[in-house]
Formats: structure tokens, sequence, C-alpha cells
């Protein structure tokens, strides 16, 4: 749980406040009217869970921008992220804009979730090995269709993110 200090703004978790406000208080669980009643100074509210951000792309996630008050209660809030802003050139790095950051965490992303379906697709053709010994029972056509299906899955348009996985026979 976290407190918001009414004077500051500064949002700190209930083991910090209790550290530096509250050491001498009841180890009450710790409510808004409890708050009011034993902790005058400073002042603090309690920050409840808001809502994760949604929508958005692959590439982006919900992540913490802060606090903010909805109808008279505090709420962490949430955006879409990641944001990418210009940097400037420090040392030994290079300015770099936000469009090219961007294009670089994309890239990034696209070979990760790249490694992952050919892991996983690397998986099940291990899992189907069997069928392609001499002595096996399967039909071998069959499996050896699903097989090659499998291999080419990073040729279908939208690998990584949005292939067919073919069907076991």
């Amino acid at each position: 749980m976290e407190i918001r200090l009414r004077s500051t703004g500064e949002v700190m978790y209930e083991s910090e406040f209790r550290t530096r406000f509250a050491q001498n208080l009841p180890s009450n669980p710790l409510t808004q009217e409890w708050l009011n009643t034993y902790v005058s100074d400073p002042a603090g509210d309690i920050v409840f869970e808001g809502p994760q951000a949604s929508g958005g792309t692959v590439y982006q996630y919900s992540q913490r921008s802060g606090v903010e008050q909805i109808d008279g209660k505090w709420y962490t809030k949430y955006i879409l992220g990641p944001v990418f802003t210009d940097c400037a050139a420090s040392e030994g790095q290079p300015a770099q804009t936000a469009a090219e950051q961007e294009t670089a965490y994309k890239a990034m992303k696209d070979a990760e979730q790249a490694k992952s379906v050919r892991a996983s697709r690397t998986q099940l053709l291990k899992d189907c090995d069997w069928t392609q010994i001499a002595d096996s029972t399967a039909d071998k056509t069959a499996w050896a269709t699903y097989r090659t299906a499998l291999r080419d899955l990073p040729t279908q348009a939208g690998f990584p993110w949005t292939m067919t996985w073919p069907t076991q026979p």
C-alpha cells in the first residue's frame, strides 16, 4: 500500500511512511480513517491501485505514470508505454531522437519474439521426431507436411507476431 503526503505530493510505501512518521503509533491496519485520526503531520492519503492501461500494440505495455485524484481519492495512474524522448549527446553516447529509440526498441522486441517463436517451433519439431523413424506406424506424409509447415513459420506474413500455427495430424 502507498501513501501520498498532502503537503508535498510525495508518494511512499506504507512501511516507509510508518518508519518516518508513525513509529510510535498502533500498528492497526492502515485505513484513511486511521491516517486522519492518528497522523496529522504530515497528513496523508491512501493511494489505491488504479486501472491498468489497455489497448495499444504488441510493443506497448501498461506502465505507471504517477498518481491522480479521482472523486476525492488518489489512484495510481497507468499509461501505455514505453515513452520515448529525444536525448542529447552525453559522454560516449551520441544524441538519439525518440523515433530512433522507438525503432531500436521495436527491432529488439521483434528479435525477442522471433527467438521465442523459433524455440517453441523447435520443441514441437523435437516432440514429433518419432514420426519420421523407419519403424513408426504414424502417417509419415501427414507428419512430414506438418513438420514442413512448422519450419516455414518464419516465412509467413506477420511473423513473429501473427502467424498461423499448423495443426498436428
